[in-house]
C-alpha cells in the first residue's frame, strides 16, 4: 500500500495518516515533521529549512525529492506507505510515480482555520504527536499521551502564517488533484465531519489495495 494524503494545511492529514498507518501497519512519512527536526540541525540545510518553516514556505523540490528517496530507503517502508505532505508540487509528482493511490482531503477554510489554531504538537523531537485542544486533546492538558513531552502551537500556525501557507497551497499543490485524477488514482474524502467518519470513509478506499 503506497498512499499519498492530499489536502490543504489544516485540513487534518496527518492525524488521519496516523491512525491509518497504526491500523495498516505501515509507516506514516510526513516531510513536514523530517523538515521541523532537521531545522534544529546547526548545518547550512537545516538553517534554510528553519527560515522557509517559519516564513509558511516549501522546501525546494530537489531537496525533498531527496529527503523522501533517502527515508523509503528504510526497511519498514518494504510493505507500504503513507505520505503526508508530499509531493506538494506538479515537479515532485511526476518525478515520483511509486504510489498505489491518493487520497484528496477536502475542507472549508473556516474549519482548517479552527483546526490549525486549535493544534498542539508534541516537542519531543523522535515523538512530534499531533493533538487538538478541541477535537483530539490529550489525556493531560500539553502533556503528550505517547511520550510525556510539553505540547506547543507551533510557529506556522499564527493566523498571518496560516493563510501564507493557504495561498501557497493554492498556488503549488491544489494543481495535483488535476495530475492525479486522469490516472485514475485520485479519491475525494469529505474532511468536514468528525475524526471517525473521515477515518472509515478512509478505509473503505484502502482496504482495495491490502
Amino acid at each position: 500500500m503506497k498512499i499519498v494524503f492530499l489536502g490543504s494545511p489544516g485540513v487534518g492529514k496527518g492525524t488521519y495518516a496516523d491512525i491509518l498507518s497504526r491500523y495498516y501497519k505501515i509507516p506514516h512519512i510526513s516531510t513536514g515533521n523530517i523538515f521541523r527536526a532537521m531545522k534544529h540541525d546547526n548545518t547550512e540545510l537545516g538553517k534554510k529549512v528553519k527560515a522557509l518553516i517559519e516564513a509558511g514556505q516549501f522546501v525546494d523540490d530537489k531537496t525533498t525529492l531527496k529527503v523522501i528517496d533517502d527515508r523509503l530507503s528504510n526497511p519498514d517502508c518494504k510493505n507500504g506507505y503513507i505520505l503526508d505532505g508530499f509531493p506538494r508540487t506538479l515537479y515532485q509528482a511526476k518525478h515520483f510515480i511509486n504510489i498505489d493511490t491518493v487520497l484528496n482531503f477536502d475542507a472549508n477554510e473556516k474549519r482548517i482555520i479552527e483546526r490549525l489554531s486549535g493544534r498542539r504538537t508534541c516537542l519531543n523531537k523522535s515523538c512530534q504527536a499531533i493533538y487538538h485542544i478541541k477535537n483530539n486533546p490529550p489525556k493531560i492538558k500539553d502533556t503528550c499521551d505517547r511520550c510525556g513531552g510539553s505540547l506547543v502551537q507551533r510557529k506556522d500556525e499564527r493566523p498571518e502564517i496560516i493563510k501564507e501557507r493557504l495561498r501557497i497551497y493554492e498556488e503549488k499543490t491544489k494543481p495535483l488533484i488535476t495530475f492525479y485524477k486522469p490516472k485514475n488514482k485520485l479519491h475525494e474524502i469529505n474532511a468536514n465531519g468528525k475524526i471517525p467518519e473521515i477515518i472509515e470513509e478512509c478505509k473503505k478506499v484502502l482496504d482495495l489495495f491490502k
